[in-house]
């Protein structure tokens, strides 16, 4: 009855957002909402997101069905409560000239030093319906907001953002941080990234790269602190033992436990705020171009034939999958299902779980000096 109820529901908002009434759709929302505090789990906010048939699928940057996801995130949030702020924003593609925009609740703390948790809702129009990039980030974004309203009080601050237009140059995260004072980005004292953090084979946690991302202003405020990235995985052992997430090896070009700018944690690192990226992958395969984490997993049915003595593909030469699932037509909530039965919906718990813990006693896992290496 519930899922009934939250889809005719989701189809009225919509209905009256599309005609210019947005107000209205809110207020009769609401309205119908017999008990404004509904608790859903990340999975079932994944499937309002990605399902292939009742669900927004593909949100391309820009596009209407990004716009859909943005009010999907809204719409949630105030019905937990929260106060949410719209920060739209303009970008440039080859092809036109488009709109996007970033979302934010804050949950007040004792100090005004912030922690920052981060996910885009856009996807790629590659075939994928985003399910693991980045529909389960946005899910535990939304997941961890429903379980904050059980506590309190909190050490520090929290802010949730939900970032727009990340598939085509990190454009909300860029355009966030730009709109940042000096003393903004100096109280923030971490900036936790979510990007397809469910459905590869484990789970890792990164620190920005020791070598500083090609920064829009310059690399004179970069930092590449691990101390977020530590502490989150030091938490991690804590909850999950030998689950946790991981750091992956060093290979070329990357030291242990760094990754590259490539996802929206870059623009923070660049600002001088300390950064974590948790995703799920596999680094001991030796994919298309090494041991990158880009083939995130060793399932044969996301290979054309995969060699296990040797971690590789069986001709290195013809392989066209590589075990990837992001970016292509294998990012679907069904088929990592099949693959993985019940994967991504423990990963996402694992994560929200993580990140609970970690605002709640952020004074005890985020007491570091900031700007310390």
């Amino acid at each position: 009855m519930l899922k009934i109820q939250i889809k005719v529901l989701n189809m009225l908002y919509l209905f009256c957002s599309k005609l210019g009434f947005r107000a209205l759709a809110v207020t009769l929302y609401f309205s119908f909402v017999l008990n404004p505090a509904i608790a859903m789990s990340e999975y079932e906010y994944l499937q309002l997101l990605v399902d292939s048939k009742q669900a927004i699928g593909a949100r391309f940057a820009g596009s209407k069905q990004e716009q859909e996801t943005a009010d999907f995130i809204e719409r949630h949030w105030l019905q937990m409560g929260y106060t949410v702020k719209s920060q739209q924003f303009a970008f440039k593609t080859q092809n036109a000239n488009l709109r996007s925009e970033n979302l934010t609740i804050d949950i007040p703390g004792q100090q005004d030093k912030w922690v920052v948790i981060a996910a885009h809702y856009d996807s790629t129009g590659e075939g994928s319906l985003g399910a693991t990039d980045n529909g389960a980030g946005i899910a535990v974004l939304l997941a961890l907001a429903n379980r904050l309203r059980d506590h309190k009080s909190f050490p520090y601050s929290i802010r949730l953002l939900a970032l727009g237009a990340e598939e085509v140059g990190l454009q909300g995260a860029k355009h966030y941080v730009s709109k940042l004072t000096q003393t903004e980005i100096d109280s923030i004292i971490a900036m936790v990234n979510l990007d397809t953090i469910a459905g590869g084979d484990n789970l890792y946690v990164h620190s920005a790269h020791t070598k500083p991302y090609k920064c829009d202003d310059g690399q004179g405020d970069y930092t590449s602190s691990p101390a977020v990235r530590d502490a989150l995985q030091i938490l991690s052992q804590t909850l999950f033992e030998d689950q946790a997430h991981k750091l992956h090896p060093a290979y070329p070009g990357y030291p242990e436990g760094v990754t590259g700018g490539w996802s929206d944690h870059a623009p923070f690192a660049c600002a001088g705020v300390p950064i974590a990226y948790i995703e799920t992958t596999n680094f001991s395969i030796n994919g298309k171009d090494g041991y990158d984490g880009y083939s995130q997993s060793t399932h044969p049915k996301l290979w054309d034939c995969f060699d296990e003595k040797t971690n590789t593909a069986c001709d290195r030469d013809a392989e066209k999958k590589w075990g990837n699932i992001w970016h292509t037509d294998n990012d679907r909530l069904s088929l990592l299902n099949e693959l993985f039965p019940g994967r991504v919906s423990k990963q996402m718990r694992m994560n929200t779980e993580l990140l609970e813990r970690l605002v709640l006693d952020a004074d005890k896992w985020l007491n570091f000096k900031k700007g310390a290496e």
